[in-house]
């Protein structure tokens, strides 16, 4: 017969009613009876002869009251089982506890950093390393991890009234933009990394202020005065060792107090009149100097053409002389006689009337050149003003002054 079938109590490691006395307590050990429990502690089975399965039903009631055994603990030993299950049992949990506080510590120092950041890490207080953006873990409780941004363009304002080097009093605003270049200088070296900044900012803007004259500062030294501020707020912020860097420092305003605002303004307006003014006279003088310089070229290349001409005219006059002396020498009348005519075509040519008188009478005969030489147009058109046509007219005029030569002397004019 199995040890756990129903009425087999003398095989039943959990039956006590045989180990009880009459006051219910336990005063003698059980019976050395064959044990053939497998659940049974050392030393109340028999070698493990005849180890059959629990029934289910049975091993989880029991599985219960060694639950409960800690309720009855301050009452007296258990019924369903000894005190060193229970022992085992708190101890399990413990462990369990133990080992669940352990991940979730565990847990809690997993973190990540953004593409943007950087990960100051401090062990028990002193500076261990900077992490680089990705999934990382420290042990919590002793590692503490601070995250910077180091890509977020930050800025800062600052407006005050300042003296200059002439004592006068100037109102500048100045925008200051920086970011973060050195996270362990930033998180560890200076405990208000942006106080200092704003301090450093004033100081810097005073000085340069200080050392330039106020028309330079309301005018157009406004670019310098930023170059010479972003310079040495970036020296003073390194010697701070607050670990930004200063990208651009912009001048947003430069005026006068509010006071003497109108007085200012009243100046202002007068250099820019006489600075349009002055560009004014510039262009214009850029306009008129070429043009001037043009026609001084051009009167320069006229008179050289007309001395050109003169001297060609010249020479062209004089080996003119030389070749009719050489034709005068070989044939002195019909030279002269040739030169009378030419000179006579000359003076007729512009004249439309020739009046020829006697000397010894009183008649005067008159040639209407102009309607000889309309008559003469009618038939060709196209030899009207040619000069061939003026020369047989002319050879006409002194063929009929020749024919009445041969009767009387006559003496020519012109009116």
């Amino acid at each position: 017969m199995a040890w756990n079938e129903p009425g087999n109590n003398d095989n039943d490691p959990w039956n006590t009613d045989k180990n009880r006395n009459s006051n219910g307590g336990r005063d003698k050990e059980p019976d050395k009876e064959p044990n053939n429990d497998p659940w049974g502690r050392q030393g109340q089975n028999n070698g493990g002869k005849d180890q059959s399965p629990p029934d289910l039903d049975e091993a989880f009631n029991k599985l219960m009251g060694m639950l409960g055994v800690n309720k009855k603990r301050n009452g007296g030993s258990g019924s369903n089982g000894g005190p060193g299950m229970g022992g085992k049992l708190g101890g399990g949990l413990v462990g369990i506890v133990v080992v669940g506080l352990f991940a979730l510590w565990a847990a809690t120092g997993i973190y990540q950093v953004d593409q943007q950041e950087r990960g100051v890490v401090l062990r028990l207080g002193k500076f261990h390393e900077t992490v680089m953006p990705g999934l990382h873990w420290n042990p919590p409780l002793i590692d503490s991890v601070t995250r910077v941004n180091v890509t977020k363009v930050r800025s800062h304002d600052h407006k005050a009234l300042m003296l200059t080097v002439d004592e006068a009093i100037v109102e500048v605003g100045v925008s200051v933009q920086y970011s973060i270049d050195n996270p362990r200088d930033f998180v560890l070296n200076v405990r208000a990394p942006e106080d200092s900044l704003a301090q450093a900012v004033e100081s810097s803007l005073r000085h340069v202020v200080g050392t330039t004259e106020m028309d330079q500062i309301l005018t157009e030294g406004r670019e310098v005065l930023a170059a010479e501020v972003k310079e040495r707020l970036q020296s003073y912020i390194n010697n701070y060792g607050t670990g930004l860097l200063i990208s651009k420092v912009n001048v947003e305003n430069t005026q006068a107090p509010n006071q003497v605002q109108a007085a200012f303004d009243d100046v202002i307006k007068a250099k820019e009149d006489e600075q349009r003014v002055r560009n004014e006279a510039e262009s214009y003088a850029n306009g008129i100097i070429p043009e001037a310089r043009g026609r001084a070229q051009r009167i320069r290349e006229e008179a050289e053409a007309y001395r050109s001409e003169i001297v060609a005219r010249a020479q062209g006059q004089a080996d003119r002389f030389d070749r009719l002396y050489q034709e005068y020498a070989k044939a002195p009348e019909v030279t002269r006689q040739r030169l009378y005519l030419e000179t006579i075509e000359t003076i007729y040519k512009g004249a439309n009337k020739v009046v020829v008188d006697s000397k010894n009478g009183n008649n005067m005969m008159y040639l209407p050149l102009d309607q000889i030489m309309k008559q003469r147009a009618s038939s060709s058109d196209a030899a009207r003003n040619d000069s061939s046509s003026i020369s047989s007219l002319t050879d006409q005029v002194i063929a009929e002054i020749r024919n009445r030569q041969s009767s009387s002397p006559v003496r020519e004019g012109r009116n």
